[in-house]
């Protein structure tokens, strides 16, 4: 398809980084955490633990890092499925726009980091309305304008959503960056079981983990035990979807965040997508069936694994320059 803002990134790591299980592997690993938690450090010593308004009870948390003097705006961040506001990209892309005069915004979606005890519901892709509301408590007590969002993987499908719902929703967004986000979630699950099955085991650990967590703080809201008997991701979301998420089967969950079938030909927000064609969870496939929305600047890279793009053994990732890239040279309206 001819799009009018697409580009192929040439973005080439250092040797030994161009695995996709390489640079997916070391960007959650403790010698990354190391780097980043020490290079971002400014924003870290800054951080305010706040508590933000979901609406219908609903609280999520989050860590605000502002700027002693001036400032050149804010930038809310977006963490993927079953990571955190602490997720070394999170961590290492916030540091940096601090560094560059930002003040931070690290939201935590329900249920994530250690958030369990805060909300009696569990946390589902469909919960949009939570998130737009809790940017919006955002936007006004800290009386931003013009601010920028960006988000990764699941994190990057919300931000994508929340930048189609901005214009009704009152939201002042100047720019968005969606690194990896997932377009189609039917997709993102067939990748995952027909590729390397590690990531579909990972998840799952993670996602038992998280649940366990729940378990403690609401012993008797869910049925723990039966989904912890349950074979592979597909069947495990299906449980949950359709006993406690309300939709009447997978499917239906899924087309219920879902940014595919040209729902993105109606995005306002001035929009980056970066993905790479080795990304072993999101099938780059789905990036090219993208409506061609002259808001949408498309950039696919060869290499980066899902949502890494480590340049060097420094642990610097391109996808940090794409985001503050954009974020700086983004015109104020």
């Amino acid at each position: 398809m001819e799009r009018s803002n697409y580009s192929v990134e040439p973005f080439v790591p250092s040797f030994g980084l161009r695995s996709t299980h390489t640079q997916s592997l070391i960007n959650s690993s403790a010698y990354r955490r190391r780097i980043v938690s020490k290079r971002s450090k400014a924003m870290l010593d800054a951080e305010q633990d706040w508590l933000v308004d979901g609406g219908d009870g609903v609280r999520l948390l989050g860590h605000y890092s502002p700027q002693k003097g001036d400032s050149k705006g804010l930038v809310i961040l977006f963490h993927g499925w079953e990571g955190s506001s602490r997720s070394n990209y999170i961590v290492g892309a916030g540091g940096m726009l601090f560094d560059r005069g930002f003040d931070v915004f690290r939201l935590n979606f329900r249920d994530h980091g250690e958030t369990h005890h805060i909300n009696s519901g569990i946390f589902h892709s469909c919960r949009l309305d939570e998130v737009v509301h809790a940017v919006k408590d955002i936007q006004q007590r800290t009386g931003a304008q013009n601010w920028a969002l960006s988000g990764y993987s699941l994190g990057g499908n919300f931000a994508l959503r929340v930048a189609l719902a901005a214009p009704s929703e009152g939201l002042s967004i100047r720019h968005v960056v969606a690194v990896c986000p997932v377009i189609s979630p039917s997709n993102a699950m067939d990748s995952m079981e027909g590729g390397f099955r590690g990531y579909e085991n990972y998840f799952i650990r993670k996602w038992a983990k998280s649940l366990k967590l729940k378990e403690r703080q609401f012993p008797d809201a869910y049925e723990y035990d039966e989904w912890h008997r349950l074979g592979g991701l597909r069947e495990r979301t299906g449980f949950m979807a359709t006993r406690y998420y309300e939709f009447e089967s997978l499917e239906k969950y899924f087309d219920g965040y879902s940014v595919a079938d040209n729902r993105l030909a109606a995005l306002q927000v001035p929009t980056t997508i970066l993905t790479s064609e080795d990304d072993m969870v999101v099938p780059v496939g789905d990036f090219r069936d993208l409506p061609d929305n002259e808001n949408i600047e498309l950039l696919i890279t060869r290499y980066g694994g899902h949502c890494a793009f480590l340049k060097n053994w420094q642990m610097e990732s391109y996808a940090d320059d794409v985001i503050v890239g954009r974020v700086v040279n983004s015109k104020k309206t």
